[in-house]
């Protein structure tokens, strides 16, 4: 049996209409070298909320779906495939309403990957930590930063 999916908008306990019946997920994917952490970031196409702006791959999740699956697949049908041999460094949950919440999930992978491969998504890029905050996010991924920064760099 398969699960619903959970793409629609939904009026959430504390007003606000948000995008993803069963709340929402992305990843922020990093790579390290010799240069410094680096994390995948894409250019939101004006299809989606606040186009133009920059944020994680990610989307609504579906009925039954961990925060981690969500984010992984969201990010296949946007960016590519991911690297195996990935590693979770850590999450960070935006829970502004009782009955819905983005989940990031921060993983480090080995190799660089992506590109623009769906409507979603106008660009793809790997941005070193601190250029992050001077970019043009997406509103609630700029709100997320500081936090994911963190597990980012912490997980060193």
């Amino acid at each position: 049996m398969s699960s619903r999916s959970g793409d629609g908008f939904m009026r959430c306990s504390d007003g606000a209409v948000r995008w993803g019946v069963f709340g929402a997920a992305g990843v922020v994917f990093v790579h390290r070298s010799d240069e410094g952490p680096t994390v995948m970031l894409q250019r939101r196409s004006a299809f989606a909320h606040e186009g133009g702006t920059w944020s994680c791959a990610g989307g609504a999740l579906d009925e039954g779906e961990s925060p981690l699956d969500g984010g992984l697949r969201e990010a296949s049908e946007e960016v590519g495939a991911v690297p195996a041999g990935w590693r979770l460094l850590g999450e960070v949950v935006f829970a502004p309403a009782l009955d819905w919440s983005y989940t990031t999930s921060v993983v480090e992978v080995g190799e660089r990957f992506g590109a623009s491969i769906n409507f979603e998504t106008d660009d793809v890029a790997w941005i070193p930590v601190d250029q992050v905050a001077s970019m043009d996010l997406h509103a609630g991924f700029a709100a997320a930063w500081p936090q994911i920064a963190g597990v980012v760099l912490g997980a060193g």
